[in-house]
């Protein structure tokens, strides 16, 4: 049977931080409120000194953990390949900005270190030896579109396999497992004037894998309102969704995984979420052998108190878990 821990991105937190709400300690406390055990920092969101680790931040850090009882457990990189005006970064300038991204995960206690998909398998193979130097567990983000099955993951797989490496794997995201339409962005649209009917018909499409060209012919033949076009193209995007969600992948990923994103993007009042099936993942995880955090993030496109959802989230897994 699995050890799992629960924890929270503060992530989560963005609004509340953004508008000045929730200060760094702020953000801390509140994860521990709703009781999560350790928590996942994005590193450009909430340390001033990125790429860096300021001994200023170090001790406001060691100070919270001091005070609330939890401390940081990933460190969530930003991978950018954007940051030359003239070309992307090549493989040997991604490699230096992920060491130096482990080197700071590193002096801030992290022992897992969340890589976005941008770094190419070949990349994450040349990072083992330094992510074992420093003893940082480098995950590579499993994101919707993508899933544990999808031709990227697999390849990144192969890599991470044939490394015989302890220290190079993934973290998963639930949002990839989601089996229903984004509520948020289907909310959103009605509110903005479209027709649930007509959204209904754009699921029912997406659902039987319709190419997008084709569901925007048909919204147009409709006479669909313009409300409705974002909320297709997030169907195809980011907030995909699948009649049946990747079980047999995330069964084959487990053994090669540090951590995992519990997407949620809207908490129901009954403590359930509503579009992601955690009911059915949940235990698929827990009668593993997986070892680590599970780390709740709440994707706020309601614009809402991100305290309130993560206590519902929080309590829901905790119910699904028994604990």
């Amino acid at each position: 049977m699995s050890k799992l821990r629960i924890g929270a991105t503060l992530f989560t937190f963005t609004m509340e931080y953004a508008n000045g709400t929730y200060s760094f300690e702020e953000c801390v406390k509140k994860a521990a409120e709703c009781g999560a055990e350790g928590y996942e920092i994005v590193a450009t969101q909430m340390i001033p000194s990125y790429p860096y680790i300021s001994d200023e931040f170090l001790g406001l850090v060691n100070n919270c953990k001091e005070k609330y009882g939890i401390g940081p457990i990933c460190y969530s990189a930003s991978n950018d390949l954007g940051m030359r005006y003239d070309r992307n970064l090549n493989e040997d300038e991604l490699l230096q900005a992920a060491i130096l991204d482990i080197q700071s995960a590193h002096k801030l206690g992290c022992k897992v270190l969340r890589a976005q998909f941008v770094i190419p398998p070949t990349v994450l193979e040349r990072l083992a030896p330094y992510a074992e130097m420093y003893d940082v567990k480098v995950g590579i983000e499993i994101h919707n579109p993508e899933t544990p099955s999808t031709p990227y993951i697999q390849e990144n797989l192969e890599v991470v396999k044939k490394s015989g490496s302890k220290y190079i794997g993934f973290i998963p995201d639930f949002g990839c497992f989601a089996t229903k339409p984004n509520k948020p962005h289907w909310d959103k649209a009605i509110a903005a004037g479209a027709d649930e009917e007509h959204l209904k018909i754009a699921a029912e499409m997406r659902y039987e894998d319709t190419p997008i060209e084709k569901v925007m012919e048909k919204m147009k033949e409709l006479n669909a309102s313009n409300a409705i076009f974002p909320a297709v193209q997030g169907m195809y995007g980011f907030v995909q969704f699948r009649k049946d969600w990747d079980k047999e992948g995330l069964e084959n990923i487990i053994p090669y995984t540090f951590e995992f994103h519990a997407k949620y993007h809207w908490m129901n009042e009954d403590n359930t979420e509503a579009s992601i099936p955690y009911e059915e993942i949940l235990p698929v995880i827990q009668e593993s052998d997986f070892e680590g955090f599970i780390m709740s993030e709440f994707e706020n496109e309601a614009y809402i108190s991100g305290y309130e959802m993560l206590k519902r989230h929080i309590a829901m897994e905790k119910q699904i878990l028994g604990y």
